[in-house]
């Protein structure tokens, strides 16, 4: 089922400017040289398609596609597909380039990429998103491939759009080809725990942070700001282990109780009413704005962008936020966190365990081999302290912010793996 979360800030920073920004300090830091820095600094392919679609009342639409591909120095591009009616392309390059610095921070093989279509995929018919997924799907056919470019489901899709994906891309190939996509249906070669992939890789960051900065995940307390697929499994995993979450939203609204959300009770209350809290008792309702600005020890934005900025930082209390959405603080907002003394664990490193977990899915796929669920969740937890531990540890070496380092250890291995490749 699809799921929908809050809807973006509309005047919020632009988020390729935003990417930029911080990719320009970590490269100073890291005297990255000019060839290297212009290599990396601008996607190597934007693909802007028109798809005309046939609706249920026969008349036909013309949807704008996008497909970038920021990199493929470390392997296959690999990035999800939005559909929203607000998608832009200079949002789809950000969200590639992140995608980049993701893979290498968690150090798989793959290059990044980000595709979306304009559309609202909540007041469309299931047909007409099958018609829309397979004819942007023949569009791009050239482009995707399990060695060149792999979709995933993001925003507005999920495994079901996936499967309409590898269907269509299999049928031009004249066989059945899993590895061309990932997050697919488990009965089509899709990964057990890729489902709850990016809201545990959340809660590992979470744990690993709160570890560093002494504090007792039974007796802290959180807010987790979206309650789609990364912020239910983030929240439901961070209580497991002993964190009071007092605090989720969700296009709703905010939803607050001082003894704590009973989260497995508000996620099967969700999932019985069409994936939203609407009308959810467990909690009182509360201003959305006040949920990421409560006093608690840890925030969790875990919607869309730019949902921490320059309006409301100064007011947020937590000692630790954790980002499980893509681009949530805004590149201004970072000076006035740090000068707060807040950890963030970065979106590129914080929801990598999405991306991690589908790596192991087209692993699984090009072996022709299913691993166990406790398999993948141990390799998946590994990977992240790991990626966590190098990052900390840049953070330290050159006295930055865990952001800015988590961009050092990136650029440092992608720029490293060109100059190996002999470059230009």
């Amino acid at each position: 089922m699809l799921y929908k979360e809050p809807a973006p800030i509309k005047d919020r920073e632009n988020p390729f400017e935003s990417m930029m920004s911080r990719f320009n300090i970590a490269a100073e830091v890291l005297g990255l040289d000019e060839e290297t820095y212009n290599v990396l600094k601008s996607p190597a392919r934007q693909v802007i398609v028109n798809v005309p679609v046939t609706m249920d009342d026969g008349k036909v639409r013309v949807f704008e596609g996008y497909r970038v591909v920021h990199s493929t120095i470390l392997g296959p591009s690999k990035g999800g597909i939005r559909y929203a009616p607000d998608v832009f392309l200079d949002e789809v390059k950000a969200l590639a380039a992140w995608m980049t610095w993701k893979c290498a921070v968690v150090d798989i093989p793959y290059g990044g990429a980000k595709g979306g279509i304009i559309c609202d995929p909540y007041s469309m018919s299931a047909g007409e998103i099958e018609r829309l997924t397979r004819a942007y799907t023949a569009s791009l056919v050239d482009l995707f491939g399990p060695d060149q470019d792999i979709p995933a489901p993001d925003m507005g899709t999920g495994p079901r759009e996936m499967a309409w994906l590898m269907d269509e891309y299999s049928k031009t190939k004249n066989s059945t080809v899993h590895a061309v996509v990932t997050g697919k249906p488990l009965v089509l070669g899709g990964s057990l725990g890729r489902v709850e992939a990016t809201g545990r890789g959340v809660m590992v960051s979470a744990m690993a942070a709160m570890d560093k900065l002494g504090m007792d995940p039974a007796k802290s307390t959180a807010v987790v700001q979206g309650f789609g697929n990364v912020g239910s499994w983030a929240a439901k995993l961070m209580a497991e282990r002993g964190v009071k979450i007092l605090g989720i939203s969700d296009v709703s609204g905010a939803y607050w109780n001082d003894n704590g959300i009973d989260i497995e009770g508000a996620i099967e209350y969700k999932n019985a009413h069409n994936g939203r809290l609407e009308g959810y008792k467990g909690a009182e309702q509360m201003d959305p704005d006040e949920l990421l600005t409560a006093k608690v020890d840890v925030l969790v934005p875990a919607a869309v962008e730019d949902v921490i900025t320059i309006k409301n930082v100064d007011k947020i209390q937590a000692r630790l936020i954790v980002e499980g959405a893509n681009g949530p603080t805004s590149y201004k907002a970072d000076n006035i966190i740090n000068e707060k003394g807040i950890m963030v664990v970065p979106d590129i490193l914080a929801n990598s365990g999405g991306v991690t977990v589908s790596y192991f899915e087209w692993v699984q796929n090009r072996m022709g081999f299913k691993w166990t669920l406790d398999r993948v969740n141990e390799r998946a937890e590994r990977i992240m302290n790991e990626s966590f531990e190098r990052v900390y540890a840049a953070s330290q070496k050159y006295n930055v912010p865990m952001r800015i380092a988590a961009y050092i250890v990136a650029i440092d291995k992608v720029a490293m793996t060109y100059k190996y490749r002999g470059g230009f």
